[in-house]
C-alpha cells in the first residue's frame, strides 16, 4: 500500500497544476509514505509537502492542497486531506483495506515478496569462522543474522550469493594442526609438552583418534627431543610457533601436510554438518588458500603498489592506509618476504568486487570492528567505491542458565558448541533468539526461557499461534463442517469486530516490515513483528469464536485467522524456523 500511495504522489507531481521546480522530479521510491499512529488521523501520512514547498516558492499546507487535488482517481483511497504544517494524510477505503485478508491467501507463500531488489547482485558472507573447531554460540548469532538478511534480501527481489571464507590458511590452521599431532603422539603412549595456547578440546583427541585409525603409525617420530627444545625457554606464543616449526622438520613436508589437511577437513566437515543442522546453507565456500593457488594475493599487492599506495620501511611493504581514513598504515608484505592476512583479504575482496557483486556484505563479530577502516581504504586505493563494502558488525552472545552465567573458553576448549545449544533448547529457538534483539546489541541467552512453553517464550508463542489456527480447522472438521473461501471473501464486510480491524491492519503492514528488514538489514523487526501479530491472535481467539453458526461471518473469520497463519509462516520461514501444526 504504502507503494501505491508513493506512486500515486508522484503521479500528482508530474502533474502540470503543480510547478514544483527541481532539477530531477522526485521518483516514487524518494517519496516518503508513513503509516500513521493513530487512525483518526488517517491510515498513512506523507511529508512530501513540507519537503518541497520551498522549491515549489509555496507554502506547505498550499502545496499540499494543490499535491491533493491533482491525486488521480484510485480505489485504494477514500480521501485525502491536509492536515497540521502540511502533512498529507491519507484515508482508505474500507473494501481496500478488507482485501488484505483476499491479497494474502492469493499470494500465499509470496505474500510480503517484492521486486525491489530488481535483481541487483548481492553477496552476504557470514560466519566464516577459522576452521580450528567447532563453531559456538557466539558463532551462532553470526551465522543467523546473515542467513536472515540474505533470506530477506532474496525475498524484496535481490539476486543473493551466499558464501562461507575457510580461512584454510595461517598460523592459526598450523597450531590445529600441532595440536592434532601431540594428540596422536599421546594416545601412543608418547610424552610430548601441550603448552596451554594450542587447542585441547575433547575434539581434537578425536580427530587425532581418527588420524591414528587412518595413517596409523606413519606420523610417529623416534626422537621427540626437537619438541622439547622448541618447548624451552620461550613466551607461550613463540613456543607455539618453535614446535610448529619442530613439527614440520620431524615429520617432513608431505606427512605434515597430511596432518594438517586431516585436521583441516575434520573441523569443517563439523562445521558444514553443524550449520546444516541450523538451517543454514551457503552457495559458495570459498577457500583462503585459493587466492595463494592462484596468485591473486601477489596481483593485489602489485596493484596496490601500481596504484602507489605502497611504501618500504624496515624491509616490510606497507599500505598507506592512513591516507584513505585509516588511523594507520598497514603491512602487506612482512621483513620474511610473507603476505600478511590483510594482503589476502585485500584480494579476497577485490575478487569479490570482480565477480560483479553490486554490493557485498561482511557479518563479522564486534571485535573486527577496527578491521573495517583498513579494508575500505583498500578497495579505495584500488580505485572502487568503498561503499560497495559494507560491514554488519553482531555483538557478542552470553549464556545464562539458572541465572548463573556459562564461562566459556575457544583455546580450552570449555564452551557451548552450536551443536550443543541446537539440542538442548531446539534450531527454533536458537534461531529466534539469536535475531530478535538488533545485531549491535548484547545478547543475553536465556537458556531456561528458550526451553519453557509458555507465553514469556516468544518462539513458543508464535509458534503456538500458528498451531492455534491449524487446530480450529481440526475442530471445523471435526464437526463436519466445511470452509468456503470463497463465500468467506465476500463476507469480508462482516469483519467489523475492532480485533478483527487490528488483525487486518497488521497483515497490511507485513510487506512493509520485510522490506525495511532487508534494507536496514534488522532481522528482530521481523521477530517483533510476529511477536506482536501473534499476541493480536490470540486475544482474538479469546474474545470471539470462530465456529459460529453463521455460515457467511464463520468462513470471513475462517479467512482471516487463514490469512494470519499464512503471514506466520511466511515469517518464520525467512526467520528460519519451523511452524507447527500442532504443539
Amino acid at each position: 500500500m504504502k507503494q501505491q500511495l508513493a506512486q500515486l504522489l508522484a503521479r500528482a507531481l508530474a502533474d502540470e497544476s503543480v510547478t514544483v521546480t527541481l532539477p530531477s522530479r522526485p521518483q516514487a521510491g524518494e517519496i516518503r509514505v508513513d503509516r500513521t499512529r493513530d487512525s483518526r488521523h488517517g491510515d498513512f501520512a506523507s511529508n512530501v509537502a513540507m519537503l518541497l514547498a520551498r522549491a515549489a516558492g509555496t507554502n506547505p499546507r498550499a502545496l499540499a492542497e494543490r499535491i491533493i487535488a491533482a491525486l488521480p482517481h484510485s480505489p485504494l483511497v477514500e480521501r485525502a486531506e491536509v492536515a497540521g504544517p502540511g502533512f498529507i494524510n491519507f484515508f482508505l477505503r474500507r473494501d481496500a483495506v478488507l482485501d488484505t485478508v483476499t491479497r494474502v491467501l492469493d499470494a500465499g507463500e509470496r505474500y510480503g515478496c517484492s521486486d525491489t531488489g530488481a535483481g541487483r547482485r548481492l553477496q552476504v558472507e557470514f560466519v566464516s569462522a577459522n576452521p580450528t573447531g567447532p563453531l559456538h554460540i557466539g558463532h551462532g548469532r553470526g551465522a543467523a543474522y546473515g542467513a536472515v538478511v540474505a533470506n530477506l534480501l532474496a525475498a524484496v527481489g535481490f539476486d543473493v550469493c551466499r558464501e562461507y571464507y575457510i580461512n584454510d590458511a595461517g598460523r592459526q590452521m598450523d597450531i590445529l594442526a600441532l595440536s592434532v599431532w601431540l594428540r596422536y603422539l599421546q594416545a601412543a603412549g608418547a610424552e610430548v609438552p601441550f603448552p596451554d595456547n594450542v587447542y585441547k578440546g575433547a575434539y581434537v583427541v578425536d580427530i587425532a583418534r581418527a588420524l591414528r585409525e587412518r595413517y596409523g603409525q606413519s606420523h610417529q617420530v623416534g626422537d621427540l627431543r626437537p619438541l622439547f627444545d622448541a618447548a624451552a625457554g620461550h613466551d607461550a606464543e613463540t613456543t607455539v610457533d618453535r614446535l610448529v616449526g619442530a613439527a614440520r622438520e620431524l615429520l617432513g613436508a608431505p606427512a605434515y601436510r597430511e596432518v594438517f589437511d586431516f585436521g583441516l577437513d575434520s573441523v569443517l566437515a563439523g562445521i558444514k554438518a553443524d550449520l546444516g543442522a541450523f538451517g543454514v546453507t551457503y552457495d559458495v565456500w570459498y577457500s583462503e588458500r585459493s587466492l595463494a593457488v592462484r596468485g591473486a594475493v601477489e596481483r593485489a599487492i602489485e596493484r596496490l603498489d601500481a596504484a602507489g599506495a605502497l611504501y618500504t620501511r624496515d624491509g616490510a611493504r606497507w599500505f598507506r592506509s592512513s591516507d584513505f581514513g585509516d588511523e594507520k598504515d598497514r603491512v602487506v608484505v612482512r621483513e620474511n618476504g610473507q603476505s600478511t592476512y590483510f594482503a589476502a583479504d585485500v584480494a579476497y575482496h577485490l575478487d569479490k568486487i570482480e565477480r560483479g557483486f553490486e554490493q557485498v556484505i561482511n557479518v563479522w563479530g564486534a571485535d573486527h570492528h577496527g578491521y573495517v577502516p583498513r579494508l575500505k581504504a583498500a578497495l579505495q586505493a584500488l580505485g572502487h567505491d568503498p561503499d560497495r563494502l559494507e560491514v554488519r558488525l553482531v555483538q557478542f552472545a552470553t549464556l545464562f542458565r539458572g541465572g548463573e552465567r556459562v564461562q566459556m573458553s575457544t583455546r580450552s576448549g570449555e564452551f557451548i558448541t552450536l551443536a550443543e545449544l541446537c539440542q538442548e533448547v531446539g534450531m527454533d529457538a536458537a534461531r529466534y533468539y539469536y535475531v530478535a534483539r538488533k545485531a549491535d546489541q548484547h545478547l543475553e541467552f536465556d537458556l531456561d526461557l528458550a526451553k519453557s512453553q509458555s507465553a514469556d517464550n516468544p518462539v513458543y508463542y508464535v509458534q503456538y499461534a500458528h498451531a492455534r489456527v491449524c487446530s480450529v480447522f481440526r475442530q471445523l472438521a471435526d464437526k463436519g463442517l466445511a470452509w468456503d473461501p470463497g463465500r468467506g471473501r465476500v463476507a469480508l464486510d462482516a469483519l467489523a469486530e475492532p480485533h478483527e480491524q487490528d488483525l487486518i491492519a497488521s497483515l497490511g503492514r507485513y510487506p512493509e516490515v520485510v522490506a525495511t528488514a532487508a534494507l536496514n538489514r534488522e532481522p528482530h523487526q521481523l521477530a517483533h513483528f510476529l511477536r506482536d501479530l501473534a499476541n493480536e491472535l490470540h486475544v482474538y481467539y479469546g474474545a470471539h469464536k470462530f465456529l459460529v453458526e453463521d455460515d457467511t461471518l464463520r468462513d470471513a473469520r475462517l479467512n482471516l485467522i487463514a490469512a494470519v497463519r499464512q503471514v506466520i509462516a511466511n515469517g518464520l520461514r525467512l526467520l528460519g524456523v519451523r511452524a507447527p501444526e500442532t504443539m
